[in-house]
């Protein structure tokens, strides 16, 4: 299984974008799904998961009521809409898999998804 990110590309800081993460198998071979990024020189940070199948999303502080993480079942799809792009949101962003369920104390742990994107890049310009 496959995961593939598109639409990164570079904005100004107010802009937005979305990242869309295709799954070469079914979604629903996995339980958990999430964006994380990478700065140069930082670690990797979770920045939002959500429960396949379920209700239950996860957001960290720093992207809460500007980024929404979203699936389209039909074409085994992922999406990430980022909204007013501040420059700290520059970074690498990469989709992971998992077949645990997300769990608000762990979705953001690396350790959790066995499966990941190649990445893509978001430069946030001030």
């Amino acid at each position: 299984v496959q995961l593939v990110e598109s639409g990164g590309t570079a904005v100004p800081a107010g802009g937005a974008l979305r990242l869309s993460c295709v799954v070469s198998g079914s979604l629903f071979s996995y339980t958990c799904m999430a964006w994380f990024r990478q700065a140069p020189g930082k670690e990797r940070e979770g920045v939002a998961a959500f429960y396949i199948g379920g209700t239950s999303t996860y957001y960290s502080d720093s992207v809460k009521g500007r980024f929404t993480i979203s699936q389209d079942d039909a074409n085994n799809a992922v999406y990430l809409q980022l909204n007013d792009l501040k420059p700290e949101d520059a970074a690498m962003y990469y989709c992971a898999a998992s077949r645990l369920q997300c769990r608000s104390t762990s979705w953001y742990w690396r350790d959790e998804y066995t499966d990941w994107g190649q990445g893509i890049q978001v430069t946030v310009s001030s």
